[in-house]
């Protein structure tokens, strides 16, 4: 099983904390070994979760623009920013999620900006002022925003890509760990968006919408 790159050490971790307190166990007298072993198989079920939590499938990218992020659509809304129409779709990534996130579309990556915030529910609309990587990206049908948002469990993101990286549609851009919420922007007049809020998707694979002709 491939794991994402950003989980690794986690998961390295939670089965050395596993070792070491399972191995010491044998030190002491029972009762406190008894209370080790039960620790230790807490750290070794963590150990397995967080091999679920960081799997990273490959995937057959799909056709039009593909999902960025696995997990359930929240909302779809019309806006108008900086004078200008937008489309945004947003995603809320559960934790049994895949938590790699998705190219949607061929592009060239123009800006990353990495703002600091709080850890709210990534279900909340308060959550856009949380922790969040902004990525602006110019493709064929003009640029594009994604933003990737942590939540209450997801306290760190980990880009996978630098400005000026020319990206493929369904290639990795980046990590969010655990819960999060991904927001997609696309210019309103280019698209035709193909789901509708409380929609499954998968990063890559499922088609969020479509190039206007």
């Amino acid at each position: 099983m491939r794991i994402a790159r950003g989980g690794i050490q986690w998961i390295i971790a939670a089965f050395i904390l596993f070792l070491l307190v399972f191995i010491g166990s044998f030190f002491f007298s029972e009762f406190i070994q008894n209370i080790s072993y039960f620790i230790s198989i807490l750290f070794l079920v963590l150990f397995v979760l967080l091999i679920i939590f960081f799997r990273d499938p490959d995937r057959h990218i799909g056709q039009g623009i593909t999902a960025v992020a696995d997990g359930v659509i929240q909302e779809i809304a019309d806006l108008e920013l900086n004078k200008q129409h937008w489309i945004r779709i947003s995603t809320f990534m559960n934790i049994h999620n895949v938590h790699v996130n998705r190219m949607p579309i061929d592009g060239e990556i123009v800006q990353i900006f990495h703002h600091p915030g709080g850890y709210l529910p990534a279900f909340k609309k308060e959550s856009e002022r949380n922790e969040r990587v902004e990525i602006i990206a110019k493709t064929t049908i003009g640029d594009i925003k994604i933003m990737l948002i942590a939540g209450t469990v997801a306290r760190r993101i980990v880009p996978y890509i630098q400005k000026g990286d020319a990206i493929k549609k369904g290639e990795r851009i980046g990590l969010i760990r655990l819960g999060s919420r991904v927001d997609v922007y696309f210019p309103k007049s280019s698209v035709r968006v193909m789901v509708v809020p409380r929609d499954r998707i998968r990063a890559g694979v499922d088609t969020v919408a479509t190039i206007n002709a």
